[in-house]
């Protein structure tokens, strides 16, 4: 019998990152600066699972090759991809910005075949495929033919790559025994030290007075927590090809969010772009295991 977690996962998990990108949305709007929205959610997030990693029997290691694995995944996962899409969003919308989260699963597949940490599959390479041209469908409806300066679009579309380059990183650098739970809160502290000095700089200071504001960050922190718990246990068994389709679902359901809660306009583009991301997660399903 086929192990249905990976799937499970992989839909609530790319369901939260959906959420995340609607969330930022609105925290901009309520005067959050961006990175320090980022880094005040990953203090928070890690917070909370370092007291779950502890009252679970899950302490996180503190040797220099864990600080040092903390430190570069943070990097890679949290506050560089995580900056450069939501630096981007003011100059090309949040809509693209939101877009860009699909491409990192053909990123990461080629870099996992590059690594040979993955064996040439047609059926997964067709999943992979399928779904970023659902992403791209959604990402060509919604443009509306509008232009963005070609930097800023650049910068956007540079945060998939190095989500693909983290996947790769914490695959090949898991510290021997660690648990999911263990290392989560390491990688999201790691990310909010990364992100600390951004706070120094003119217009950074954090809108704690607005209770709008606050509200939306204890709901950024609190679906962070859940996101970063469950994404080092779906990388762990079902490894970073399959991981990275959350970016492929997280694409289709903050879009649909974005059209349903916030009234931004939809299109037929939306249907079939959700109809080729969740043909292409049942076709990389599919070939686990294969």
């Amino acid at each position: 019998m086929r192990d249905s977690r990976p799937l499970l996962l992989l839909v609530v998990v790319g369901s939260l990152l959906g959420l995340t990108a609607n969330i930022v949305k609105l925290a901009l709007q309520a005067g959050w600066p961006a990175l320090a929205f980022l880094c005040c959610s990953a203090l928070g997030a890690g917070l909370v699972l370092l007291v779950l990693a502890a009252a679970t029997g899950n302490r996180p290691g503190l040797g220099r090759p864990a600080l040092a694995y903390y430190l570069w995944s943070g990097l890679l996962s949290i506050a560089l991809p995580n900056a450069l899409l939501f630096l981007a969003i003011p100059h090309v919308g949040a809509a693209f910005v939101a877009l860009c989260l699909a491409f990192p699963p053909l990123a990461t597949y080629l870099l996992a075949l590059l690594f040979r940490m993955e064996r040439p599959r047609a059926v997964r390479a067709a999943g992979v495929a399928t779904g970023l041209l659902g992403a791209l469908v959604l990402a060509f409806g919604r443009s509306g033919g509008g232009s963005a300066a070609s930097f800023w679009a650049a910068v956007a579309l540079a945060g998939p790559l190095v989500i693909a380059a983290g996947n790769i990183y914490r695959t090949l650098r898991w510290p021997e025994g660690a648990s999911a739970l263990s290392l989560a809160p390491g990688m999201l502290l790691g990310g909010a030290v990364l992100l600390v000095p951004f706070l120094l700089l003119p217009d950074s200071a954090p809108p704690f007075g607005q209770l709008t504001a606050t509200l939306l960050l204890l709901a950024q922190i609190t679906v962070f927590s859940a996101t970063y718990a469950l994404y080092f246990i779906l990388q762990k068994i079902a490894g970073p090809v399959y991981l990275s389709q959350i970016g492929s679902v997280g694409a289709v359901v903050g879009a649909s969010l974005a059209v349903l809660a916030l009234g931004e306009p939809a299109g037929p583009a939306l249907l079939l772009s959700g109809l080729l991301v969740l043909l292409g997660v049942f076709l990389v399903n599919r070939s686990r295991g294969a």
